[in-house]
């Protein structure tokens, strides 16, 4: 079976796993994000392996019991041998811009309907079909209609699987649900492997055809038609409970001409700076996720993604794109809250010499959904941002509130305006139905409103199950008959949230264009200001994360310590590493990673901290994208800032 829930964790775990849902049922995702968080499960990909969620329930219904058996029925579907796992129909009506729904799978709102269902059969614990279907207005879409066999170490899916490579929960600028799904064989495994929860996704995918593949081959120069190819790799650790790392690649080619072999993919895939890179577009990133255990555990994330190589080695990233965000999954009267933003540099999902259309698929991209709203074509750098709330009234039912916003750079060209979105939807349970609809309005990136409501009916029955004594027995592990408010004791003595005030200390190398002199400026000062938060992961090593604010040379930098070590020597001396990226506001945004080492004082004063660290910020890149950049062979500024902080943490 899909999931035995009530088999033991070893049994449950041979075979083949489902996949939730991936943006399809919105409200129900939103309830399985809260439990992973509140079960300490810091994912870093999506769709969710039925199994996994199933593993997080326990924990979850530790802090919260309600959340917890929501959840726990609606994974009932998954535990037979057959059964429709989800059914949805919606009804809409649109007035002004035909915008395309974020992640919606290329659907826009012009679509008076949606309708999506999936079912599976199983006839063994190490085999599974899955049929779905999306169907809206001018597109009928097999998603979710796959093969699935293995089992928890590696389990291949041949067929309509969607992908997500982010711990964002809103957008990623790898693959996403953007466009409509390609068709893939895609190997991974659902079970981390070894203490260091090691895991992988590979995938290979059929892009939509182009009759746009510039290949100047066989003595033409001519434009040619074909399906480029898209492959994709996720590695992801978890060495402690509640942070994993990751970093993820994609690469496009083949098509039209263009070389396809596996020889070909594999040279590229491992020289992603060789002489080949005029033959493909490439993207990579990395990302890390930690879960904060305060009284309500929240999570914290960020991803650096690039789509070429910087001087240096081919671990800089180029074209980069930074992404964070927070996630409480319960506040204040049984409310919870996600921030979300993204900004990116130039050139994604434009052209890139031989696919003129870019990394799309039906002329969507295949990442950010913010990047639908440009001219088509255009690889203006942008900012998105996502404000969510959350609310479980007293009368029953979900209630989530959502803000979107975008906007573009403008260097010269189009004169884009800013794209807003509010959205409210509401959904309840209601026999065996959830009952809902939406209301969506705001204006897009060229000036224009639009507004659209939406209601829909989803239905998900139990099947059928080869034990008629598993159907009879309760689903999944027993939780506890009292539900804590809180988290366990020792995760409350684990954490630690601090506020960091001082003084910065700095001088920047300038490197503008090759053949111009490299300049060093003088000595700077400023203040220091940084908040974050960290986790004891063992007796004497804590781990976090933290943002920080300094001004540079006159100018903003921000940087964000993905990774934030650090070892207790004793009762008051501490060293600390750290890694992460730095956003340098210059006339378009700098970006590059950043690393470092210092020490500390712990309890100089009850519940202060003093520190000392120093900060390198390796070839901070900025594009030549404005009419006043210095031009040259090289499209490219480059900055290295090296950093003195003083400073004293505030911990609560």
């Amino acid at each position: 079976m899909i999931v035995a829930t009530s088999a033991p964790q070893d049994a449950r775990a041979a075979g083949v796993s489902g996949y939730l849902p991936l943006n399809i049922e919105p409200e129900m995702e939103r309830q399985v994000e809260r439990v992973l968080i509140l079960a300490d499960e810091p994912v870093l990909k999506r769709p969710f392996a039925v199994a996994l969620v199933l593993d997080a329930l326990p924990k979850a219904c530790e802090r919260d019991k309600p959340l917890c058996e929501r959840v726990r029925r609606y994974l009932d579907r998954y535990s037979r041998d057959y059964a429709v796992t989800y059914a949805s129909v919606a009804g809409a009506a649109n007035r002004g811009a035909d915008v395309t729904l974020p992640n919606s799978y290329g659907m826009p709102a012009a679509s008076h309907y949606d309708v999506a269902a999936q079912g599976f059969v199983q006839p063994s614990d190490y085999f599974l079909v899955s049929a779905g279907v999306d169907a809206y207005q001018g597109r009928t879409l097999p998603t979710g209609s796959m093969m699935s066999m293995g089992f928890n170490g590696a389990q291949l899916d041949i067929g309509y699987r969607p992908h997500w490579f982010s711990p964002m929960t809103d957008s990623t600028m790898l693959i996403s649900t953007e466009a409509p799904t390609m068709p893939s064989a895609t190997l991974s495994n659902y079970e981390p492997l070894t203490s260091w929860g090691f895991q992988y996704e590979v995938f290979l995918a059929r892009m939509s055809s182009t009759d746009r593949i510039a290949f100047q081959g066989q003595g033409t120069s001519e434009l040619s038609r074909g399906n480029p190819h898209l492959f994709g790799t996720q590695l992801t650790f978890e060495p402690v409970s509640g942070w994993s790392i990751g970093v993820n690649r994609q690469l496009q080619y083949g098509g039209g001409g263009l070389p396809d072999s596996a020889h070909f993919l594999l040279n590229d895939f491992l020289h992603p700076a060789g002489t080949n890179q005029t033959l493909n577009k490439q993207q990579a990133s990395y990302m890390s996720r930690v879960i904060i255990p305060a009284s309500t555990p929240f999570a914290v994330y960020a991803q650096y993604s690039g789509q070429n190589t910087l001087n240096g080695g081919s671990y800089l990233l180029g074209e980069s794109a930074l992404a964070m965000g927070i996630d409480f999954p319960r506040l204040w009267r049984n409310f919870d809250l996600t921030y979300e933003i993204t900004e990116w540099q130039n050139g994604w999902y434009a052209s890139n010499g031989v696919f003129l259309d870019g990394m799309t698929q039906n002329r969507l991209p295949t990442g950010q959904w913010a990047a639908s709203e440009r001219l088509f074509g255009d690889g203006v750098g942008a900012r998105a941002q996502m404000l969510r709330l959350g609310w479980e009234p007293p009368f029953g039912g979900y209630l989530e509130g959502r803000v979107r916003t975008v906007a573009n750079q403008v260097y010269g060209q189009y004169p884009y305006t800013h794209y807003v979105e509010i959205m409210t939807r509401y959904s309840r349970p209601w026999k065996d139905l959830t009952v809902g609809g939406e209301v969506a309005a705001g204006h897009d990136a060229f000036g224009q409103s639009f507004s659209r409501i939406n209601g829909f009916v989803r239905y998900g029955r139990d099947g059928h199950d080869r034990s008629a004594e598993a159907a009879d027995e309760p689903a999944g592990d027993s939780a506890p008959d009292e539900a804590s408010s809180s988290a366990p004791e020792e995760d409350r003595r684990a954490l630690e949230l601090f506020v960091d005030m001082g003084v910065n200390v700095d001088k920047v190398r300038t490197d503008l264009e090759k053949g111009l002199p490299t300049t060093w400026s003088g000595v700077g000062a400023s203040p220091h200001l940084a908040v974050g938060g960290r986790r004891a992961v063992s007796t004497w090593n804590d781990l976090g994360a933290r943002i920080e604010f300094d001004e540079v040379q006159g100018h903003s930098l921000i940087g964000v310590r993905a990774l934030d070590f650090r070892h207790r020597m004793n009762e008051h001396f501490a060293i600390n590493l750290f890694a992460g990226v730095d956003r340098y506001d210059l006339a378009t945004p700098a970006y590059s990673i950043d690393f470092g080492a210092g020490v500390a004082w712990r309890d100089i004063l009850p519940k202060w901290d003093l520190n000392f660290d120093l900060r390198h910020g390796q070839n901070v890149a900025r594009n030549h994208v404005l009419p006043t950049d210095v031009q040259g062979v090289r499209p490219d500024s480059f900055y290295k800032i090296e950093q003195m902080l003083l400073y004293l943490s505030r911990k609560f």
